[in-house]
C-alpha cells in the first residue's frame, strides 16, 4: 500500500524473529507478524506494536535498499542473481499486475489520520531516519540533484542519485561533494575521487558508510511519522 520496500536484519540481541505478513493494517501499511509470538510489528518502524513483545526494547536493524530499473543495476552488478517469475504457482508475478489499479492513481485504498498536501499522496520520497529525527526528500527533487547534501541530527549526508532515478545516501561526515559521474565515482570539494560502492564511499582506508534508508509514499511515510521534516 506504502510501496516501500524495507530491509531489516532480523536478528536482535541474539535472537531471530521469523517474520510473516499478517494481513492486518495500520495507517494503510501493513502490519507483520512474528511465528514465535504472533505480536504484531511495524513494518516502517521494525519493531513490535501490539503483543507479548512491546515494550521489551526490540527495534530491528534497518538497512539500505536502493530502488532501480534492471538495466541500470545489470550494469553495475553482471553477476547479480534473480528470483525466477516461475514459482509453480498460478498467481501473475509480472510487473503491475497486482494492485496495477491502485499505483494507477492517487486516491488511497484505506484512509490514514491526514492528507498533507506538499505532495501528492502517492509521490515517492527517499526515506531516512535515526533516533533524531525523519527525513523524507522528494524523489522528484532528487532526480533534477544528482549530488545533495543535508543532515540529520548531527549526521551529514551526501545523497547520490544516478540517471534511473536510483538513490543511495551515505554518512559524509565533513567531506562536501561537488560531482560524481553516475556509476563509480565521486569527487570532492578538494578535487579527490572517492569510488562509490554499495556499502559505502571510499577513498584509500577512508570509508563513508552507506546509511539505512529507503523509498516510500510520501502519504504513508507522513502518517507514520507526522513530523517528519521535507524536501521537495
Amino acid at each position: 500500500m506504502c510501496g516501500a520496500l524495507i530491509v531489516y536484519q532480523t536478528e536482535f540481541n541474539g535472537e531471530h524473529h521469523e517474520l510473516g505478513t499478517s494481513g492486518f493494517l495500520y495507517r494503510s501499511n501493513k502490519l507483520m507478524y512474528d511465528h514465535a509470538t504472533k505480536s504484531m510489528w511495524s513494518t516502517l518502524k521494525g519493531e513490535p506494536v501490539i503483543g507479548p513483545l512491546v515494550d521489551k526494547g526490540i527495534k530491528l536493524n534497518r538497512r539500505h535498499v536502493v530502488t532501480s530499473t534492471w538495466g541500470e543495476w545489470k550494469a553495475k552488478h553482471p553477476e547479480t542473481i534473480v528470483l525466477t517469475l516461475n514459482t509453480g504457482h498460478t498467481r501473475d508475478y509480472g510487473e503491475g499486475v497486482a494492485y496495477n489499479a491502485y499505483f494507477a492513481d492517487d486516491k488511497l485504498m484505506f484512509d490514514v489520520p491526514k492528507n498533507d498536501d506538499r505532495l501528492k499522496n502517492k509521490d515517492e520520497v527517499f526515506a531516512l531516519r535515526d533516533d533524531t529525527g525523519q527525513l523524507a526528500i522528494s524523489a522528484d527533487f532528487l532526480a533534477k540533484t544528482p549530488v545533495y547534501h543535508d543532515q540529520i541530527g548531527d549526521t551529514k549526508i551526501v545523497v547520490l542519485t544516478d540517471s534511473s532515478g536510483a538513490n543511495r545516501g551515505f554518512a559524509s561526515g565533513d567531506v562536501v561533494f561537488t560531482k560524481w559521474d553516475g556509476n563509480g565515482s565521486a569527487t570532492d570539494d578538494k578535487g579527490q575521487t572517492w569510488q562509490v560502492t554499495e556499502a559505502a564511499l571510499e577513498m584509500g582506508e577512508t570509508k563513508l558508510v552507506r546509511m539505512p534508508s529507503h523509498r516510500v509514499f510520501w502519504f504513508g511515510w507522513q502518517a507514520q511519522f507526522p513530523d517528519t521534516r521535507l524536501v521537495k
